[in-house]
């Protein structure tokens, strides 16, 4: 910026004075900004916490975990059982269906904080060692699964839908399968696997 001197007195032109004016405006709002984005992360960093003790697939478990955690998220993130599926995230799909105290519940809108003292069985847990689940081995038999995302939620279902009684038509089981989605339209297939596990069910 020039400057000129009259009488030991500096004076600057009316141009550098608003150029000086423009430039200090706009470091102060982007200095703004930054802050005010930073601050959601700061919050977030600092949210509330809380302990739960459960146990996932028969192994007792205790964590410390945001309160606004999903169990989906919590099983994906923190444990890195990534059979567990994130699909809608709305709980219209099915793909993250899993099993509490026995129940199928959409993981995806349960709180991990409301499986303290509970039982969570994932899709990781239901074979016998190498041995597959029935349901699992069904699938299989029927080829009921083409890109296999959703396959997981859909034995998880399968299972609990066997389980609850609600296995015993065809009809029977599309009513009660009807909130897992298959976006490949393998559903023949998952049904006629459902009636095989059924049976073996019944026989055993």
């Amino acid at each position: 910026m020039s400057e000129q001197r009259h009488q030991g007195v500096v004076t600057f032109t009316r141009r550098e004075v608003l150029e000086a004016g423009a430039v200090a405006s706009f470091a102060g709002v982007t200095s703004s900004s930054a802050a005010d984005a930073a601050a959601p992360a700061r919050q977030a960093e600092h949210g509330i916490t809380q302990r739960l003790s459960t146990r996932i697939n028969g192994t007792a478990m205790a964590l410390e975990i945001d309160a606004r955690a999903s169990l989906l998220d919590m099983l994906r993130e923190r444990l890195g059982m990534m059979g567990t599926k994130k699909g809608c995230d709305h709980g219209q799909c099915g793909a993250c269906t899993v099993h509490v105290d026995g129940r199928r519940v959409a993981s995806c809108l349960t709180l991990a904080a409301k499986v303290d003292g509970r039982e969570v069985t994932t899709i990781e847990g239901i074979s016998d060692g190498k041995t597959l689940h029935p349901m699992q081995q069904a699938f299989i038999d029927h080829d009921a699964l083409q890109c296999g995302y959703c396959t997981p939620g859909q034995i998880m279902a399968a299972i609990a839908c066997v389980r609850e009684g609600h296995a015993s038509s065809r009809e029977q089981i599309r009513e009660y399968m009807s909130g897992n989605i298959c976006r490949c339209g393998a559903y023949i297939g998952i049904v006629n696997a459902i009636e095989q596990a059924a049976r073996q069910t019944e026989r055993t």
